[in-house]
């Protein structure tokens, strides 16, 4: 039995009907592709979005430390200058309070006092010293009063030890006028000096009396550990 041909509107409606089907397959291979290449692009999306956020929140972060740190480093830069301003401060009055000291011990001289603390710096130097003869150096316009200061020094140091102590005042070099006084002392020929001067006494007192000073002046360091 032979097969019977097709007319043509039923060719026509083969070809519609297979048509239909492929546009209908297509149509949803089409969607299928759209919703995968969606979800693709979500997933690409957040990671992106991830991936920028961890950056922004890395350089947030490295700029927040970069900032407390120069925060940081300005309020150390200001409390290091007013620190070296305070301190200057105190220099410079202590600077002062030792320049007036040295202003005053410069008018010793003109002091009935004097005397009486010139024989004392002499008589500490005989102890001292231990010498037969010591040889005194003086301003010149104090060699009067030096000289019977040291009579007065040589007696009480003759009583007190028993031994005898010459003095000699010298009268090739003196101490410069502008000195504030006192004496110089050399014994055995020169080989052993002692320098009582007052100017060197206030040197002596500026050493060792500044941390007592500072801390009549400013009160004690809280920082300082050791007193002793």
């Amino acid at each position: 039995m032979s097969a019977q041909a097709l007319s043509d509107d039923q060719v026509a409606q083969e070809l519609k009907k297979m048509t239909a089907f492929i546009k209908q397959e297509a149509m949803e291979k089409a969607r299928e592709i759209h919703l995968k290449a969606d979800e693709e692009f979500a997933i690409e999306k957040s990671k992106l979005v991830r991936q920028e956020t961890q950056s922004i929140d890395s350089q947030y972060e490295k700029k927040f430390k970069q900032a407390a740190m120069s925060q940081q480093i300005t309020r150390s830069t200001s409390a290091n200058k007013t620190r070296i301003r305070v301190l200057q401060a105190r220099q410079e009055l202590l600077d002062k309070l030792f320049e007036n000291a040295r202003k005053k011990i410069v008018t010793k001289g003109k002091d009935k006092d004097y005397d009486e603390t010139v024989k004392g710096l002499i008589l500490e130097g005989m102890y001292m010293l231990a010498e037969p003869k010591i040889t005194l150096r003086c301003k010149k316009n104090e060699q009067d009063k030096i000289k019977k200061a040291a009579e007065t020094a040589s007696k009480e140091y003759n009583e007190k030890t028993g031994d005898k102590c010459e003095t000699v005042i010298d009268d090739k070099e003196y101490l410069p006028e502008e000195s504030a006084g006192g004496v110089f002392m050399t014994g055995s020929g020169g080989k052993i000096e002692l320098n009582n001067t007052l100017d060197e006494r206030l040197k002596m007192c500026e050493t060792e009396a500044l941390p007592s000073v500072r801390t009549t002046l400013f009160g004690a360091n809280e920082n300082r550990k050791f007193t002793n």
